[in-house]
């Protein structure tokens, strides 16, 4: 199919699950109960996409709490009790995070729950995220290994081993969430495609990775202000991300001042094309979705075209949510039409 959409994960949280509108929301309940929400959100966050066109789906991220907390939780070493205040991708913003305190390793498997439950009730293909080692370094504090590189790495050895059983889950593909990509250029072309490239080793399903300027939260639309006319961060990073097997690479492209020409730089990958503004609350028409893919269409070849939202929808009100994936489906038909 030409143009096959997908999202780049998350989706909100319904009232009856978790706080609406927040990152870190609070859940409305406990135990049991809690996990049966959890698996009701999942199985409704996949209906929601089928229904709206999208054609590789994911379970939506409703059974974490935070995209990069949801893995660490199931992580023994991480002190959670204590928790101290640290700057986040470069001092952006703080927030009180767990530390690093012993050896890391799994408790045992981090997402089996929600995604066999997705992966039973749907046909589509199905698309899994998970935080990338770079990612995960720069959200929470080192009280033991003491050098960045060697926890990216013992992290990315854990990501391994979940990421392949979620292909034994029947996980079409594996993305790797890593924002931090475009805030530390220099370690991300140096280590931080490495690190990546260790997480996804052996796996033999589709592979991303996601990089972004952000959710639509104020910390991020106020540092993007600081950018300038023209964001080419990514001109730093791109050439190591080619090089690399990592097969697809999510960027934003919807009222995003990233330069399109940038994307000449990924000429040995898929691009899932980010044509849905997630920081904005105005719904997108399908004629939009159109023109962002036929601008897209200028430097990526359209069979290597995968469109999607420029990044999570967690903190989004459902309704508009759901508009604007309506407007992904609906667009990427018309442009199979216009353009096909």
């Amino acid at each position: 199919m030409l143009f096959p959409t997908t999202i780049a994960g998350s989706l909100p949280k319904p009232e009856w699950l978790a706080e609406p509108n927040k990152l870190w929301p609070t859940w409305r309940s406990s135990g049991d109960e809690l996990l049966r929400a959890k698996r009701d959100a999942t199985l409704l966050a996949v209906k929601v996409q089928e229904d709206a066109g999208v054609d590789i789906v994911t379970e939506g991220e409703q059974a974490r709490q935070h995209f990069v907390h949801g893995f660490l939780e199931k992580v023994d070493g991480i002190d959670f009790a204590h928790k101290v205040e640290m700057g986040i991708r470069k001092d952006r913003y703080k927030a009180m995070v767990p530390q690093v305190i012993a050896p890391l390793q799994l408790k045992g498997r981090v997402h089996a729950f929600e995604a066999q439950a997705a992966r039973a009730h749907t046909t589509n293909k199905f698309k899994f995220t998970l935080p990338g080692p770079m990612t995960i370094i720069d959200t929470l504090s080192d009280s033991y290994y003491g050098d960045r590189v060697k926890m990216a790495f013992a992290f990315a050895e854990l990501l391994n081993q979940e990421a392949l059983a979620l292909q034994a889950d029947g996980v079409d593909m594996i993305q790797f969430d890593e924002p931090a990509f475009n805030v530390f250029m220099d370690e991300a072309a140096d280590w931080g495609v490495k690190a990546l490239e260790r997480a996804a080793q052996g796996l033999t399903c589709a592979t991303a990775v996601h990089i972004c300027y952000g959710y639509g939260i104020k910390a991020n639309t106020d540092w993007k202000e600081t950018l300038g006319s023209e964001w080419r961060q990514y001109e730093e990073i791109f050439p190591a991300i080619d090089a690399s097997p990592i097969q697809q690479v999510a960027i934003e492209c919807r009222n995003s001042r990233v330069p399109l020409e940038l994307l000449g730089l990924l000429k040995n990958k898929i691009v899932q094309a980010g044509v849905i503004d997630v920081a904005s609350d105005e719904v997108e028409t399908p004629e939009d979705v159109v023109a962002t893919i036929e601008a897209v269409m200028k430097h990526v070849p359209k069979d290597k075209i995968v469109p999607t939202t420029n990044c999570g929808m967690a903190p989004m009100q459902r309704d508009i949510a759901e508009a604007k994936l309506r407007a992904l489906g609906a667009g990427a038909k018309l442009a199979r039409e216009k353009l096909g």
